[in-house]
């Protein structure tokens, strides 16, 4: 029996699946993080180690496995993808080795085939797409100094935003105050100012105030409603190029992420405004995970 193995590698975790060459699901579990980007290259090189003994105890033996394929952000900088090939090489693995951008894993995935758009609202946002003629298109996915709107992280900036903004007057009481003061266990807009300028403090500590939003939209905070409104636009300009650009104006698109996955307010004025452009295009809720996108990639690519 043969085998093959997709990961997932996220910014504090990756997921793996392993399945046999008739596509059946043999096993699935999480290790560590693997984005050179955020993470020091031993804890990289452990986590791999950790993922390629498992497998092998799961198969038999490395050389069961044909394929591997890993999906990680940054692996468009060729030196970041030969240092994941080098260290998988490091583990004892021998096979194939298939080095894709996360997105790309993610778009197999959502649509449990190579087509498709996907829009990805997590700490970050994207937009891709791939068209039945092979064309792509990407769009954001440019970081959060100067992109990322939409993303869980703009949306906890915003939260900051509104809260240093209602102490001073320019807007009015927000709920989402006490909820932020909740959250981060302070009371004043001066702990909140050495919280966000604290060189501890890193994107995913803001992105992970993102899910007050919905608890003050449920409450009918109209600053909360505003929020979620300007993050449904910014992700649906991300997705309008992706349509056009590859002629998809009637295609699907996979909506991804915790952001449009957990805050029904986003989502719902998301497909909104994308029916009033695109009526003909349909918005959808990803098939599959990217770590079946990266292995059924894997079983694609053994096959040829």
């Amino acid at each position: 029996m043969k085998y093959a193995v997709g990961m997932d590698g996220g910014g504090t975790k990756t997921e793996v699946v392993i399945a046999d060459e008739f596509g059946n699901t043999v096993q699935s579990f999480t290790s560590g993080a693997i984005n050179y980007n955020g993470t020091d290259e031993e804890s990289v090189r452990r986590s791999f180690q950790e993922m390629m003994d498992q497998i092998a105890h799961t198969v038999g033996d490395l050389h069961h496995c044909q394929c591997i394929c890993i999906g990680a952000a940054g692996v468009s900088n060729p030196s970041v993808a030969e240092r994941i090939r080098s260290v998988v090489k490091e583990c004892g693995y021998t096979g194939d080795i298939l080095i894709q951008g996360d997105h790309e894993t993610a778009l197999y995935g959502a649509h449990g085939k190579p087509d498709g758009v996907i829009l990805i609202a997590g700490t970050g946002s994207i937009c891709y797409g791939k068209n039945a003629s092979g064309e792509t298109h990407r769009t954001g996915g440019f970081g959060y100094l100067i992109d990322d709107e939409g993303s869980g992280y703009s949306i906890g900036r915003d939260l900051l935003s509104a809260v240093v903004r209602a102490s001073d007057g320019r807007i009015p009481p927000t709920v989402i105050t006490e909820l932020v003061y909740d959250r981060l266990r302070i009371d004043s807009v001066a702990e909140i100012v050495r919280f966000v300028y604290d060189k501890h403090t890193n994107k995913k500590d803001i992105a992970a105030l993102a899910p007050i939003l919905t608890e003050a939209c449920l409450q009918g905070d109209q600053e909360a409603i505003n929020i979620a409104a300007k993050s449904a636009k910014a992700l649906a300009e991300l997705a309008g190029p992706v349509l056009n650009r590859l002629s998809m104006q009637d295609g699907v698109i996979a909506m991804a992420g915790s952001v449009l996955l957990k805050n029904s307010y986003i989502q719902d004025e998301f497909m909104k405004i994308m029916k009033a452009a695109y009526p003909e295009a349909l918005c959808i809720t990803p098939k599959h995970s990217a770590a079946v996108g990266a292995v059924m990639m894997a079983l694609e690519h053994a096959v040829k």
